[in-house]
């Protein structure tokens, strides 16, 4: 076997050895079928990411197809949104398809279902179809209704698609095998009556097809060679198998349905179902809050297209279901974002900082990297004065050899500035530290070339300035919840591992040059973190998401 062979995943050697046997590369073609039942998240992102990078990969065609095949939960804001996130994440589809395009052909082929004998009309109740299925070691016992004329049971089909059927009247099972061991094969449901106003087709039908019906013949019709699903999946693979027999010409390719295993995210849930509940119960304030694991959330916060594509492409795809830690996340966002976002001044925990032999009236503008990882990145100026603000927490009256920030009688360096060194502090009649008094050495000035501006201290403190500060509201977010797997104790509710401290909103002071930034732009603020523009910014108000941690902070926690 050869290198390349070797760094193949188990999906690409199908697909090689298909390519060898049973398929041309001419007939590649994939899809990725979300349900528009609600936002896509970051096992959705893993899969868009095989699916697209597999089109990539063999230059074959990717549609996207939403399978709308339930009214009920479906609502084209989430078509929308699952759009939007594709092209976010930089992947175009070959053909925008909908299961709903083919509501007519698929019960053209169910009519031909029941000519043939292989699928019938039940008029049991769902509690009674249910009952009667059995369990994994017995069989389950045949319908009343398994074996009515053919003549009925095309009537009864009509009568159901034109609405003379009440909901939960009748449905249309296939006839297969009540005693298969595996459950799924025991006359599944194909379609059931719902007179429910679909997103698209409107009111024109009145039954709707189950999932493992439209599913693989959705494949069928629009000639995908390769259906790749999760593992649960996997029993339903026989059942895609039998119905596709049913519809395919003798030598037509049929697509192949194969499974891979879930890559689920530590520090939160990813079911739909329980996402729609942190949102409906206002633990998060929409599906794009930032603390969600959803494409739109993680977008909202900061996280690159690159870095999500880089953490699917690392995580890989395997046969075993795991837990990857957040913080992989979370270090791709740091690799990315370390590489592209502007270094700036901003200021959290603000205590000023008063230099008593700086000339009151004085203001000048100091030279600084926008970004040391790029070199194209150039520079640009900040303004500097007399006042200026750090963070409360790099200063400390007095403090031992290892605290290298300022202290009374030692020098630390503003970044891109002068050396200073703490004189003196002010405090307030409580005893708290309001203003911190030091002085500067003139001839220290960074990047002037003097021997004095090569002298090292060790500290470097970032700062803004006073007079020029503007200020913004700064969101800090944390992990949604406080255990590694809120879904891994089924007798506990997973909202009571909500983590209480996930958003701290404070007021914060930047460099007056963020008063341009617009939504979605990003920036490292010195020695804290990576921080996004929100979109709920106001001319010269901005709100900045905390998008990363400079570094892993939870990992003190382990």
């Amino acid at each position: 076997m050869t290198e390349e062979k070797k760094s193949l995943n188990f999906i690409e050697q199908i697909i090689e050895e298909d390519l060898q046997s049973t398929h041309s590369r001419e007939s590649l073609k994939f899809r990725f079928p979300p349900e528009p039942n609600g936002y896509l998240h970051i096992g959705h992102a893993s899969s868009i990411c095989l699916n697209f990078g597999l089109g990539e990969r063999y230059g074959a065609p990717v549609n996207l197809r939403f399978d709308d095949t339930n009214p009920i939960k479906e609502e084209q804001e989430y078509v929308d949104a699952i759009k939007n996130d594709v092209l976010w994440l930089g992947f175009k589809w070959e053909k925008e398809c909908y299961a709903s395009d083919y509501f007519q052909q698929l019960y053209d082929w169910a009519v031909e279902l029941i000519k043939n004998g292989d699928a019938y009309v039940d008029s049991q109740t769902s509690e009674e179809i249910a009952e009667q299925k059995g369990t994994p070691t017995e069989a389950g016992k045949e319908s009343p209704y398994r074996n009515r004329a053919v003549a009925e049971n095309l009537e009864l089909f009509e009568k159901m698609k034109n609405g003379d059927t009440p909901e939960r009247g009748h449905v249309l099972r296939a006839k297969i095998d009540m005693a298969a061991k595996n459950m799924l094969m025991r006359d599944p449901v194909m379609y059931r009556c719902l007179h429910k106003n679909h997103h698209r087709t409107k009111d024109n039908w009145k039954i709707y097809p189950m999932y493992d019906w439209a599913h693989g013949e959705s494949d069928f019709i629009e000639s995908i060679s390769h259906s790749f699903c999760t593992l649960e999946f996997l029993p339903h693979r026989e059942l895609y198998n039998w119905f596709l027999e049913k519809v395919a010409q003798r030598g037509e390719l049929k697509p192949k349905q194969r499974e891979f295993a879930r890559r689920n995210l530590s520090h939160t849930v990813v079911s739909k179902r329980k996402l729609m509940q942190l949102v409906e119960q206002g633990v998060v304030n929409s599906w794009d809050d930032p603390r969600m694991p959803t494409i739109s959330g993680l977008r909202r916060r900061g996280y690159t297209p690159n870095s999500i594509r880089k953490f699917a492409e690392s995580i890989g795809v395997g046969k075993r279901e795991n837990i990857i830690d957040a913080s992989h996340l979370e270090f791709c966002a740091r690799e990315d974002l370390n590489k592209t976002a502007p270094r700036v001044m901003g200021v959290l925990n603000p205590v000023k900082l008063v230099i008593t032999n700086y000339d009151e009236d004085k203001e000048e503008f100091l030279e600084t990297e926008n970004n040391p990882e790029d070199e194209t990145a150039g520079t640009r100026n900040i303004p500097f004065s007399r006042e200026l603000y750090i963070e409360r927490e790099d200063f400390k009256e007095s403090a031992n050899r290892k605290f290298f920030r300022l202290t009374l009688g030692k020098e630390v360096r503003l970044k891109s500035a002068y050396i200073i060194k703490g004189e003196d502090v002010v405090k307030d009649a409580e005893g708290n530290i309001t203003e911190i008094h030091c002085t500067y050495d003139p001839k220290s000035k960074s990047g002037s070339g003097s021997e004095e501006s090569l002298r090292k201290v060790k500290g470097t403190l970032h700062w803004v300035s006073v007079k020029h500060a503007l200020k913004a509201e700064i969101r800090l977010y944390d992990r949604l919840f406080t255990v590694e797997n809120p879904d891994g104790d089924k007798e506990k509710d997973f909202m009571q591992f909500v983590n209480p401290n996930s958003l701290e909103t404070i007021t914060g002071f930047v460099e007056p040059s963020l008063k341009s930034a617009a939504v979605q732009d990003k920036f490292q603020f010195q020695r804290i973190g990576y921080f996004c523009v929100d979109k709920e910014s106001k001319d010269g108000e901005p709100i900045f998401n905390r998008t990363v941690t400079l570094r892993d902070s939870w990992a003190k926690k382990k």
